[in-house]
């Protein structure tokens, strides 16, 4: 572990946080009206295509991505596709105001669109600058990080109440009004050129190794850990009989009280203190196995003492989750040219989403309560093996060591 000295995070740095902050509070808040409206007397739809159509939404989010991270490499540059992409995002939430088939479909087509122009190039753009001091970037990502998950907070909190209780066209309307707020960030930052010092210093074949790696191990936690999401919902309401606790009436509300004081707590200590990014995949993987080994002993009916086994291994979860989530693009800023990030940003989302997508596909099995322990189970064994992967290739591959190490220098 080495200890950072004289490095700070940028103004732009936290312009661009909130940027994202509104975004996100804005595209999970009328994500959470969509099915709603759907159903509703407005179209009368059936949950089986509501889903499908959410589904889908969801799924070509990640093929306009690459489409947005193309233009904004290649063609119009990164700000310039933010800022393409928030406003499509807004007309697309004004569209949905419309109280038609075609506003709907419309409406979700161009926020899918614009989505995949403002998030790959903002991630980037907030990327580049920690080229220059690059032991700061897995700070940085979590406070990105901490911004999404306080922007969906309050996003479905707000407008998901707005649309259902007063009108679907106040929340879509609201939610239009936010990704418009979202560009004042970005437009009144200052373009700053900064180069990383160390990125010639690595050769391909060690590049090429350490982002394989990065990107399937990543991949493969985010997958077990959105297919493991509904059944620790289910968990939750089950002990939910047993509590008082209003924080477990909404697995949202929950996860967002953990996540907050875990991802400040990570935001400090890396402000000034570095270890590699293999270590922390280690520890994140070994972490979740023992949160999922904590929930795999808690039985499918519960009892009220299990409440603390439960908040516990969520904790934990939480702390596992902080070591995961920066470093897919902390690695990737460090290793990829910048001028082609926002496009490594966007494929590298599909390891995760890909078979996340296929098992929604066969939800009734996937889902089912008396498969929940052996689902938990099968997670936290897959993540004792990956975790004991990764051990084994930074003990023997002391390679691979120099070369992570040499970026700390």
């Amino acid at each position: 572990m080495d200890r950072i000295i004289n490095q700070t995070h940028s103004k732009e740095a936290f312009l661009y946080a909130l940027s994202r902050m509104l975004e996100r509070g804005s595209y999970y808040g009328l994500r959470t009206l969509l099915i709603l409206y759907m159903i509703s007397d407005s179209f009368k739809m059936s949950k089986a295509d509501a889903y499908s159509i959410y589904g889908w939404f969801a799924f070509s989010i990640m093929f306009s991505q690459i489409l947005g991270a193309i233009f904004g490499d290649l063609i119009i540059g990164n700000k310039k596709a933010i800022i393409i992409g928030g406003i499509i995002q807004a007309i697309g939430a004004f569209t949905l105001c419309i109280p038609s088939i075609t506003g709907l479909y419309i409406g979700i087509g161009l926020v899918g669109l614009g989505t995949g122009f403002y998030s790959p190039n903002l991630i980037s753009q907030f990327g580049k600058l920690y080229l220059d001091k690059t032991k700061l970037l897995d700070s940085g990502f979590s406070i990105l990080y901490l911004a999404v998950n306080i922007g969906a907070f309050f996003g479905v909190l707000i407008i998901g109440y707005i649309g259902e209780q007063f009108n679907w066209s106040f929340g879509f309307g609201l939610a239009g009004i936010l990704f418009i707020l979202s560009l004042i960030f970005p437009l009144i930052t200052k373009k700053q050129e900064r180069i990383n010092k160390n990125y010639k210093n690595f050769n391909i074949s060690h590049k090429i190794i350490i982002i394989s790696l990065v990107i399937i191990f990543v991949g493969i936690f985010w997958s077990f850990y959105e297919i493991s999401s509904i059944g620790i919902t289910e968990l939750q309401w089950e002990i939910k009989k047993f509590s008082n606790l209003s924080i477990l009436k909404n697995s949202n509300s929950l996860k967002t009280i953990i996540i907050i004081p875990i991802s400040l707590a990570a935001i400090i200590f890396w402000l000034y203190f570095y270890y590699s990014q293999i270590i922390k995949l280690i520890v994140g993987f070994i972490l979740g196995a023992i949160s999922f080994g904590m929930l795999y002993i808690i039985p499918e009916a519960p009892i009220e003492n299990q409440l603390i086994l439960l908040i516990l291994s969520l904790i934990i979860l939480g702390v596992a989750e902080i070591h995961i989530s920066p470093i897919i693009h902390s690695t990737l800023t460090k290793y990829i040219n910048p001028k082609y990030l926002a496009i490594a940003i966007s494929l590298s989302v599909l390891p995760s989403r890909l078979p996340y997508f296929l098992f929604t596909i066969f939800d009734d099995e996937i889902y089912n309560d008396s498969i929940f322990t052996l689902k938990l189970s099968f997670i936290a064994m897959s993540f004792v093996c990956i975790g004991l992967i990764l051990l084994i290739i930074l003990l023997r591959k002391t390679n691979f060591i120099l070369t992570m190490n040499n970026n700390k220098k």
